[in-house]
């Protein structure tokens, strides 16, 4: 299961490292927007800048995962970025999805491998 869960690592951090730089240099051409309220949610997130928040997310979240230090970090770092992945394609663009999908996999994976660092998070009652 270790050699899976960090092949899946470094894939969903080769994912978000990627796909985060583009954020910043533009390598990967975009195309023009989609129509209705999808264009119009990606327009008022490069023309608030929001988008470099996101993408920097990305960047560090996935290098985390990638390189294999502070992994539960990475990995709620780049939780809500694919719960919002998911959610902009179910919701306003339903295509496209899969590679949310994908990276939703990747992620579960790498965190059943460290799903003790997270227990804490799911205990019924704090003893404070």
């Amino acid at each position: 299961m270790k050699v899976v869960s960090r092949i899946a690592g470094i894939l969903l951090g080769l994912i978000f490292v990627v796909f985060g730089l583009n954020g910043f240099l533009h390598f990967i051409p975009m195309g023009q927007l989609p129509p209705g309220p999808a264009g119009q949610f990606i327009g008022a997130l490069v023309q608030t800048h929001y988008e470099l928040f996101v993408s920097g997310i990305q960047v560090i979240g996935g290098v985390l995962v990638l390189i294999n230090r502070f992994v539960p970090l990475g990995l709620t770092l780049l939780a809500p970025v694919i719960v919002n992945i998911l959610l902009f394609h179910i919701l306003m663009l339903p295509t496209g999805w899969m590679l949310g999908g994908i990276a939703l996999i990747l992620w579960l994976i790498v965190f059943y491998q460290h799903r003790l660092h997270f227990a804490g998070l799911f205990v019924h009652r704090s003893q404070l």
